[in-house]
């Protein structure tokens, strides 16, 4: 299969994928999956920046993160609903194009409401990119059907009980290094932007103390959190270790 890749993730935001699992895909490249990126909007409604900025600083994250592709789908910020049939379906030709067997997406439950339209948009997606009736084309061929075998869902602003929990100690300094990439959204003591709830030193510390006690309860340095919706399965207990 072509353009097969093992982790599709999935961002409504630039930068959303690399602050909820930007150690996740480092870890994971590293090990050898084929990861691509795609954000459904291009932030901007953002405080601070803009449209072009902001995929300016998405482009140079894919360089520093070596992922196999990126794409923005240009929805709309703030209007991104999991009802609307054309966002639905624009997804299932990305996953059906990409075959991902795993999907990381936006937390079920946030303070932007986005972020949980979006995670409840690529489980709609995700659905029916499985449905064969339901036909979509790339460049005029018809697609065939896919199901991504887990939906696992990161972290952002709320604090979530993860499911599980990935150990990232080896590769925490290169993810603050990823997120300190977006000038424009995070502290950055040169900007004269107006300050923002995620533009303070106490947030982008707070990543660094979240990963911290993730780790801690798993045993490890740090670590990143995901929920899922649903059953997950291993062949044997010691894939739990």
């Amino acid at each position: 299969m072509k353009n097969k890749i093992d982790i599709l993730a999935i961002g409504a935001h630039p930068d959303d994928v690399e602050l909820g699992c930007g150690g996740t895909i480092i870890k994971h490249i590293k090990l050898g999956y084929n990861i691509g990126i795609i954000d459904l909007s291009c932030g901007e409604l953002g405080s601070r920046g803009n449209k072009e900025i902001r995929l300016e600083e998405s482009k140079i994250a894919s360089n520093f993160l070596g992922v196999k592709f990126r794409e923005n789908l240009n929805f709309e910020d703030g209007f991104i609903f999991s009802n609307n049939k054309f966002y639905q379906i624009e997804l299932v030709k990305k996953i059906r194009k990409y075959k991902p067997d795993i999907i990381l997406c936006n937390a079920l439950s946030d303070r932007h409401p986005d972020h949980s339209r979006s995670a409840k948009l690529v489980i709609y997606s995700s659905f029916l990119s499985g449905l064969i009736k339901i036909e979509t084309y790339d460049k005029k061929i018809k697609q065939e059907i896919w199901s991504p075998k887990n939906i696992l869902h990161y972290t952002q602003w709320n604090t979530a009980e993860p499911i599980i929990s990935i150990d990232i100690s080896q590769y925490i300094d290169q993810k603050i290094k990823l997120i300190k990439i977006y000038k424009s959204q995070f502290f950055n003591p040169k900007s004269n932007e107006i300050k923002t709830k995620i533009s303070s030193k106490q947030f982008l510390d707070s990543i660094k103390n979240r990963a911290s006690d993730l780790g801690r309860l798993i045993g490890t340095k740090y670590a990143e959190g995901f929920q899922t919706k649903q059953y997950l399965k291993v062949n044997e207990l010691s894939n739990l270790i």
